[in-house]
């Protein structure tokens, strides 16, 4: 089972943004310190950008910014901006009549997956974006 990236991705790039407080960061160097593909970032800011979280600025001197104060986004937008989703997804193969297992699973599961899902939300919900660049640089050495 492989776990979504696109959400780390997305706070990494958001919490270097709102580190260099208003300064445009290019998507090169967005990309180097994800240690990934200036198209990942690419493709994770026009995300961001279409949610209302960063604006473009194009040019030589351009890159990426907030698009709004970080103190006002939480790690919750970012979740759902770049397509959230659920903890995980419910069997979707047919129910076999035979089997109570079987024909009872996806109602449990989906009782379980609705808690999971507001228990992620409630938690992204309380960290803000401000929380993390602060905390970056606190631990940032000398």
């Amino acid at each position: 089972m492989s776990a979504n990236t696109r959400f780390p991705v997305a706070v990494h790039v958001m919490t270097t943004l709102a580190y260099h407080d208003g300064r445009a960061v290019s998507s090169p160097q967005l990309a180097e310190s994800v240690g990934t593909n200036p198209v990942v970032i690419r493709r994770t800011l026009g995300q961001l950008r279409r949610a209302g979280l960063v604006r473009a600025l194009p040019g030589q001197a351009g890159g990426a910014r907030l698009a709004r104060p970080a103190g006002t986004i939480t790690l919750l937008d970012i979740y759902t901006a770049v397509g959230g989703g659920s903890a995980f997804a419910l069997p979707d193969k047919p129910e076999l009549k035979e089997c109570p297992v079987s024909c009872g699973i996806k109602r449990l599961l989906a009782g379980v997956q609705a808690e999971a899902d507001r228990a992620v939300a409630n938690s992204l919900a309380r960290v803000r974006l401000s929380d993390m660049a602060r905390d970056v640089a606190a631990a940032a050495p000398g």
